[in-house]
């Protein structure tokens, strides 16, 4: 397996990692406060992280790396968790789905203006109408929903967007697993302060549900996955691996068939093979012809 196949079998991997997302945290804010919700995530999975480098006597980042770090925390660690928090609280998880179409786009946006990637136009075209198809099959789905619900997806998919090319940049230096657990690291001052300040009042009503949501965001969302996930951008490329997210809500829409028994109808089957073929065509057109097969990452 070349590197580049690598990489796309490792991204997706980190897709169905994340599919589960939005639903944990959809069901965890029923309970908890959204910003207890998302610095709770982001402190346990910073230990964790911890540990692993520490135990493991990983060598630290560079000065010159810190500000990728910064902001691959104010992306991922903080910033998406924080504003898909407040959002789920206006909207269903199903409306989101019009947004995580979208991220593929930004993702790609950024590995050009951050990772300095040139994919060719016909790129361009399979991630458009790959991202038309899920926003358009995601809003027909939804029905009405809240503004203010939309403003704040919106803008945690230009934040998460940004946090995947810039901690995908720096994953080719330092390693996937390597990055998510700097960035959590460097974020604990924070997180762990917020997360003492806004403890819940009582912990008596917090039931079962909300608490295995926030054991799957900390635990999978914010760290498993990210190990997976940076390492395939880094391998594959940002802005080719980046259009996997185009799966991603169709595989919570399985997850709902099977654990929830909802119903998959035929549109579904249809858009999603569609899907299937703009990531394909995505992939092939993803590097400029003069690009080299392979990347240079510490495969760790």
């Amino acid at each position: 397996m070349d590197k580049t196949t690598e990489g796309w079998v490792s991204g997706f991997l980190g897709v169905l990692i994340f599919s589960g997302s939005l639903p944990a945290t959809r069901v965890a804010v029923f309970d908890f406060d959204p910003l207890f919700l998302t610095v709770a995530r982001a402190t346990v999975a910073g230990l964790l992280g911890a540990a692993l480098l520490f135990s493991l006597r990983e060598r630290r980042p560079e000065r010159r790396d810190l500000l990728s770090l910064a902001i691959v925390s104010a992306g991922v660690v903080i910033g998406f968790p924080l504003l898909t928090a407040l959002a789920l609280q206006h909207i269903t998880t199903a409306h989101s789905i019009v947004f995580v179409g979208l991220l593929p786009l930004s993702t790609a946006i950024f590995g050009v203006i951050r990772g300095s990637e040139r994919p060719r136009p016909a790129f361009w075209i399979f991630s458009g109408i790959g991202g038309a198809l899920v926003a358009g099959f995601a809003l027909v789905q939804s029905g009405s929903a809240s503004s203010i619900g939309d403003l704040l997806m919106l803008g945690a998919i230009v934040l998460c967007g940004l946090g995947y090319a810039e901690g995908a940049s720096l994953a080719r230096r330092l390693g996937g697993w390597q990055v998510i657990s700097w960035a959590l690291v460097l974020s604990l001052p924070v997180t762990v302060g917020l997360t003492l300040f806004t403890l819940p009042a009582s912990w008596s009503g917090i039931g079962l549900p909300a608490w295995l949501g926030l054991a799957y965001v900390s635990l999978f969302s914010m760290l498993i996955g990210f190990v997976f996930w940076y390492r395939g951008l880094a391998l594959g490329g940002i802005a080719g691996v980046g259009q996997l997210q185009l799966l991603q809500p169709f595989f919570g829409f399985v997850l709902s068939a099977l654990l929830l028994n909802e119903a998959v109808g035929w549109p579904m089957i249809a858009v999603t093979l569609a899907v299937i073929g703009c990531v394909a065509g995505a992939k092939r057109f993803a590097k400029p012809p003069e690009a080299k097969a392979g990347l240079a990452i510490a495969s760790r």
